[in-house]
Formats: C-alpha cells, sequence, structure tokens
C-alpha cells in the first residue's frame, strides 16, 4: 500500500513539473522583440537628415533603447551608425548627421527589450550634391517663462542649407503647425541660437510653437512644442516678464504693492540698461538700471529708471494699469489724510508718510519714523540714481516718478523718508535721474 501511494506521489509531482515547466514556456514565449515601422527621411542636406519611427509594441518587454541605424550598405543594424533616441514605445524622432554629400544611405528604425533588438522597414534616400541650397535646418527651443500674456521661446539653427538665413524667429497660433504667415517675431538674421520674446497672449490659453528661418529659397521651421498661459492670481498683476507683483486696493485706486522691475516693454522690446555712469548722465534716451549694478538690489527694491524709459510709446506697463499721474498720487494721499492740502509743492500730510512706508528697519534704516503701513503701499527705500550717474539714499530714501511733467528739465515725484512721516512732493524730478515706479489699475 505504502509503495503504491508513494507511486501515486511521483506520478503527481512529475505530472506537476511538466505541466508548470509548459507554463512557463507558454509565458516566455509570450515575450518577444519589439514590433515597429521605420518613419520617412526628410530634411535632407547634403550631410544631414532628419528620421525616426513608431514602437507599436514593446513585445511585453519595457524598449530600453531606441533609435534608427544607417549605413551606406542594405539592412543595416546597431553595430553600424545608430542615434539613440529614449525609451519606451511610441513615435520617436532621429537626427541624422555626419553624412557624406550625393550618397545613398538605408536607414532602419530600431527598438531594443531584454528579449533583442528588431528593426523597422528599411528606406532609403540620398544626400544632396555639394553646393545645393536647401531651406534651413532648425530646432524649436523650449518654452520657459510663461505669464498670462507673453512668454519666452526661440531657437537653434544648425544649418542654413547653403544660403544666408535672412529672417528669423518663433511664429506661433492656437492651432497646430503654424507658419509665418500667422503671428512671429523676427530675431535677427544667421545661425545658431536665438531667443524670442512671445506677446499679444490670451490669459489661459493653449498656443503651438514653431521656430523659423529664412533663406534664399525658402522657410525651413523646427519642431512643434506648446504650452499653456497662466491666469492671474486674484489680488496679482504679471509684467510681461513674468514678474508678479501683489496689488493693494487704498480708497478707490488699485496699486502694484512692489517696485516695478520689468526690463522690457509692453511689444516685448527690451528697455535699454546703462550702467556707466557718464553713459547715463548724458541720456536724453529710455534707459534703466539696478540700484549699484546689483541685481539684488532689484530683486527687493525694484529697477530704477528714468523719464524716458516709464514716457516711452512702447508702454513700460502690463495691460491694464499705467504710471500714476500726479493727480493720482494726490487722490492716494487724501484719502490717508482729508484734511491735506492737496497743492502743496513741498511737504504732504503729518503721517501720510508713516501710512506708506513697510514698518520696521529691515529695510528702512533706524528710526523708520512711526512707520505702520496702515495703507497697505509697502513703500521700500530704493534709493535714487541721481542724473550725474551716481547711487544714493538707499534704505533712507524711497523715490517713485509720477506722470506729470513740470517742465523740459523735471517732473513731480513723491518721496518716503526713514526719518519723517510725511510724503514729500517733489516737482524737481529730473529727467534724467533714475526712479522707482509704482503702478496704478486702469
Amino acid at each position: 500500500m505504502k509503495n503504491k501511494m508513494f507511486y501515486y506521489f511521483l506520478l503527481f509531482t512529475t505530472f506537476s513539473i511538466i505541466l508548470l515547466s509548459n507554463c512557463k514556456k507558454k509565458e516566455d514565449a509570450s515575450n518577444t522583440i519589439p514590433v515597429l515601422t521605420t518613419t520617412a527621411i526628410s530634411a535632407i542636406t547634403t550631410n544631414s537628415s532628419t528620421g525616426g519611427g513608431n514602437i507599436s509594441s514593446d513585445g511585453n518587454e519595457t524598449v530600453t533603447s531606441r533609435g534608427v541605424c544607417w549605413s551606406t550598405s542594405q539592412s543595416p543594424t546597431i553595430s553600424n551608425n545608430k542615434t539613440s533616441d529614449g525609451s519606451g514605445t511610441g513615435t520617436f524622432t532621429s537626427s541624422i548627421s555626419g553624412l557624406t554629400a550625393n550618397t545613398t544611405y538605408y536607414v532602419r528604425a530600431y527598438a531594443t527589450n531584454s528579449v533583442g533588438t528588431a528593426y523597422g522597414d528599411q528606406i532609403s534616400f540620398t544626400t544632396l550634391p555639394s553646393g545645393s541650397i536647401t531651406i534651413p535646418v532648425l530646432t524649436t527651443t523650449a518654452i520657459s517663462g510663461i505669464a498670462p500674456n507673453s512668454a519666452h521661446g526661440g531657437g537653434n539653427i544648425s544649418s542654413d542649407g547653403n544660403s544666408t538665413v535672412t529672417l528669423r524667429g518663433v511664429c506661433w497660433s492656437t492651432s497646430q503647425s503654424p507658419t509665418i504667415s500667422d503671428n512671429k517675431t523676427s530675431d535677427g538674421s544667421g545661425t545658431g541660437t536665438f531667443t524670442s520674446l512671445i506677446t499679444g497672449l490670451t490669459e489661459s490659453t493653449t498656443y503651438y510653437v514653431r521656430a523659423y528661418a529664412t533663406n534664399s529659397i525658402g522657410t525651413g521651421y523646427g519642431n512643434q512644442v506648446s504650452f499653456t498661459t497662466i491666469t492671474s492670481a486674484p489680488g496679482t498683476v504679471i509684467d510681461i516678464d513674468g514678474n508678479v507683483y501683489n496689488t493693494i486696493t487704498i480708497g478707490t485706486q488699485v496699486w502694484t504693492k512692489e517696485n516695478l522691475k520689468v526690463l522690457h516693454y509692453r511689444n516685448g522690446d527690451p528697455i535699454t540698461n546703462v550702467t556707466d555712469n557718464t553713459s547715463w548722465s548724458t541720456l536724453s534716451t529710455e534707459a534703466y538700471c539696478w540700484y549699484n549694478d546689483s541685481i539684488a538690489n532689484g530683486q527687493v527694491y525694484g529697477a530704477l529708471y528714468n523719464w524716458y524709459a516709464i514716457h516711452d510709446a512702447r508702454k513700460i506697463c502690463p495691460v491694464g494699469w499705467h504710471v500714476p499721474s500726479a493727480a493720482e498720487w494726490n487722490i492716494l494721499e487724501k484719502y490717508l489724510d482729508p484734511s491735506v492740502d492737496t497743492t502743496a509743492s513741498v511737504s504732504v500730510g503729518t503721517d501720510i508718510g508713516s501710512k506708506l512706508k513697510e514698518a520696521g528697519t529691515t529695510h528702512w534704516t533706524t528710526p523708520n519714523a512711526s512707520a505702520t503701513n496702515a495703507s497697505g503701499f509697502t513703500g521700500l527705500p530704493g534709493g535714487y540714481r541721481y542724473s550725474s550717474g551716481t547711487f544714493g539714499t538707499i534704505h533712507d530714501r524711497g523715490l517713485w516718478w509720477t506722470a506729470t511733467q513740470v517742465n523740459i528739465y523735471n517732473a513731480s515725484i513723491r518721496y518716503l523718508g526713514f526719518d519723517f512721516t510725511t510724503i514729500v512732493v517733489s516737482n524737481s524730478g529730473n529727467l534724467k535721474a533714475g526712479y522707482s515706479l509704482r503702478l496704478i489699475k486702469d
């Protein structure tokens, strides 16, 4: 009886092993090399082209390497020339370079998993003869500095197609595959990298962007990238460079709580940065600077602008905002002290300055007389740049432009001090000087 039971036990064990082995073989058999196709070759030049592939199945094993391989002989493999274009399934693009002019090449996409390497269908192409003119070859830069109405982009032109690139930039649209017949920037000429400022956008909207380059026979485009503009948070405003400013309602007016530090006009043109003292003193055109030419000061106190910058026709303020006039400053002052004489030309209000200044001595020099910041304006002592080009009074004074010009030499300004509680009204703001700037909502 025992022998019979042992026999049945051996039989059952043997059957189980055979069954598990067959299951394992079936399981292993389901893991195969990837399945893929090769993308048609495009952007052919004398020494480069663009290819790629589409991996429709990874064979139940992760694709760890993919790209294209090529040779002047048929059926190229990864032991020949190849690109490495990431991992995983789906479509990919490959840049094929180092080619010889007027030569026929054979190309196959490849994909590798733990089982092995698979190849797509073979395609062939012939590079252009030496001296042939083609459209430029370029790529599109990733989008950065995204704001509600603007963003930063650009491109890199790797080949001019044997003909000088006379125009370059980025084009964009809310539809895919934008062209230069849509919105576009103009960012110089020649090859290499360039940057672009994309303006006139709408909040919370998706845009498609391609870099472009034009030579004597046509326009080439880079790869398409997309981005979505952001939405301004309540109580904030964002300038064209993406700087975010908190806002404060004081009476019937809405002001920014921080000094402006934008470096571009509303249309995207850069504001001129002038650091040399002599150059600054002779200016009759727009300019900005950081206090002591230190961007660290700018991050805290904002930029210092001359009169010509704040009144440039290209507009320094975001859409919906403007430089406050002397009359609008008067409204603020009257709200904080209804008894004030707004026709005064020297010092206004017994404690208006205290209500406008940031409290404490983190930024202000001691004693920062009676500062309460009761208004929420949070005035900071950013100092200023004299018309001579030198700097002075940081931590002691905060000085702001108004939009009101007094004569050919001066405009009306306002300033606060660490050692007094009033706000000073001055009609002696030299147009060549550099002062801080607050904005008021339209």
